[in-house]
């Protein structure tokens, strides 16, 4: 999917280490990566692990490695170290070529894939419900994984998953003519509606008939039940466009799309499913209890309602069937990781699930926090997710007001921006699958691994920028500041392809602050605008330039804003 630097360097070795020994390996196998040692631009650990294979001292694979080594066009030296390392210094014209290629391409390298369809789930809060903390994680994993699929060139087909049908619909849908105009929290409506449900046996066995007329299509009960969809959108829509994240309207496919489809899903398991305690239950091969039972999958309940299971399975079929995704990927909560694993393999079985398509669940840990414990209220309630983003922007504020010289009206756009962009940072930076801590001050930090550190290198790129009156130049390498950004700079390729094989956004994340570092480091100890000489000068512009748009660009694939002043 991209050509960059360590590739290129990585199949220069494996055909030298073919040339020498025979053995063709793979550019994994050649182990080429950027090398931490002073002078050293990239190192090869490929002859370490060649030693026993071939019966010979490593160090002597590595010296057959060099000597094979195509390297007059690139590399400017390739040394053996230890007791077989390779270690190559890049040639000063190479980079330079290279990184002025750069200037005239907006994607640093990226190329586009061979496009799949995929289809993605995020998002997926619960009408009548307040979205909490708990939703954060799949919105802005799923979101920055949307815009990176997106940007390989893949077509993207996102789903907002909405929990909008099934017995708890009777109770609020009776309790709702009790509220007049709108409903203004919708917390405090459903836990009305339950409370009088535990307390009223009249209104509980209300509410029971109402779920069967909802489910009937009664007509009145659909009114009502559209009312708390359209005003549980409204508060999602607002969360949504706070944190940035590009789910509308039309990627809203709650559990009731899907509910024409579900008889469908019966049908269609009927060669696997088996009938037990009265409900249509498929046991996929290999999952069993503490006790060595059988675990189910329910489709169709006793009473003849439809678990979740089959509206999974309907969801699977209709992307899959009639939306002609490749693709489906999953991002849930890792509880849910059985119930993922089952469910493939049931779609396996029921040849729903071939070798045409691929199927994942990017399962991610949990929100703690500062005592390491899942994040909530002194009251011991889910924490609103609409107060924590504005809690974090208001501290932005602070932090801004303290620290700006801008307009205010400005300044209220750039707390904004660092305060959410914070908040999905802290988020994005962390391995998706681990539980993170959500701390204000640790993500609003000006140093470190955050978004605001990010953000300042930036916009420190475009104040020099916009004091020069003149244009960049080509690049010229000078000083090892600037050398360290050039090779920072072309990784971007490398960093991008890492991340989204593995949907991990942290490792794009880990690849900007390095960017940010270096171009930090090129920044203290080379001057711009001050340098006398005009060509250097012109040079210095352009890598002020390129840091920027690379930042810029990265950034927005994890869906964070960038200010140009702050």
């Amino acid at each position: 999917m991209n050509s960059d630097l360590g590739m290129e360097l990585a199949g220069r070795v494996t055909r030298a280490i073919q040339a020498a020994t025979g053995l063709v390996l793979t550019h994994e196998e050649a182990l080429v990566r950027p090398s931490a040692r002073a002078g050293v631009d990239y190192q090869c650990d490929g002859a370490m692990s060649l030693g026993k294979k071939l019966g010979k001292a490593p160090r002597e694979i590595a010296a057959q490695l060099v000597e094979q080594l195509d390297s007059d066009d690139l590399i400017g030296e390739a040394t053996v170290a230890g007791p077989g390392f390779v270690n190559l210094v890049l040639g000063t014209e190479a980079l330079q070529d290279k990184a002025n290629a750069l200037l005239d391409d907006p994607r640093f390298g990226v190329t586009e894939a061979k496009p799949r369809r995929i289809a993605i789930d995020y998002g997926s809060p619960n009408v009548a419900k307040e979205m909490h903390v708990g939703h954060l994680r799949s919105a802005i994993i799923g979101d920055a994984l949307a815009r990176m699929l997106r940007f390989a060139g893949h077509e993207v087909l996102p789903h907002n998953h909405l929990g909008d049908w099934g017995t708890p619909f009777g109770m609020l849908i009776e309790h709702l003519p009790e509220v007049t105009g709108d409903i203004a929290d919708l917390n405090a409506f459903y836990r009305e509606a339950r409370a009088r449900f535990d307390a009223d046996p009249e209104f509980a066995d209300r509410a029971r008939k109402r779920v069967v007329l909802l489910q009937s299509g009664d007509e009145p009960t659909l009114r009502r039940w559209q009312q708390l969809v359209d005003e549980s959108l409204k508060h999602f829509d607002e969360v949504y466009e706070l944190l940035g994240v590009r789910l509308t309207r039309e990627d809203v496919y709650g559990e009731s799309f899907y509910n024409p489809y579900l008889d469908g899903v019966v049908e269609a398991l009927e060669g696997i499913s088996e009938i037990s305690d009265g409900a249509v239950c498929v046991f996929p091969e290999g999952f069993t209890n503490r006790e060595g039972d059988r675990l189910p999958l329910i489709v169709r309940k006793r009473d003849g309602g439809y678990g979740y299971a089959a509206t999974d399975f309907a969801t699977f079929r209709y992307w899959t069937g009639e939306r002609g995704a490749t693709d489906l990927l999953y991002v849930v909560g890792t509880p849910q990781a059985q119930h993922f694993a089952m469910l493939f393999a049931v779609c396996r079985q029921a040849g729903w699930l071939t070798g045409e398509h691929h199927a994942e669940h990017l399962g991610f840990g949990s929100v703690l926090g500062e005592d390491g414990k899942m994040m909530k209220t002194r009251a011991g309630k889910s924490i609103r997710l609409v107060e924590l983003l504005t809690e974090a922007v208001d501290r932005a504020a602070a932090i801004v007001a303290e620290r700006s010289t801008l307009p205010e009206a400005e300044q209220a756009a750039v707390a904004r921006a660092i305060g959410i962009g914070a908040a999905k940072y802290a988020d994005l930076s962390s391995d998706r699958e681990r539980d993170y801590t959500f701390s204000y001050d640790r993500m609003l930090a000006m140093e470190g691994n955050t978004n605001v550190y990010l953000q300042y290198a930036n916009a420190r790129g475009r104040s020099i920028l916009a004091k020069s009156d003149e244009d960049g130049g080509p690049i010229l390498l000078t000083e090892p500041q600037e050398r360290e950004l050039v090779l920072t700079l072309l990784r971007f390729p490398s960093a991008f392809a890492t991340a989204l094989e593995s949907y991990a956004p942290h490792k794009l994340c880990t690849y900007l602050y390095d960017l940010a570092t270096a171009f930090s480091q090129f920044y203290t100890h080379c001057n711009v605008l001050k340098e006398e000489n005009a060509e250097v000068r012109k040079s210095r512009l352009s890598l002020a330039r390129l840091s920027s748009d690379a930042l810029v660009l990265g950034l927005s694939l994890l869906g964070i804003e960038t200010p140009q002043r702050l």
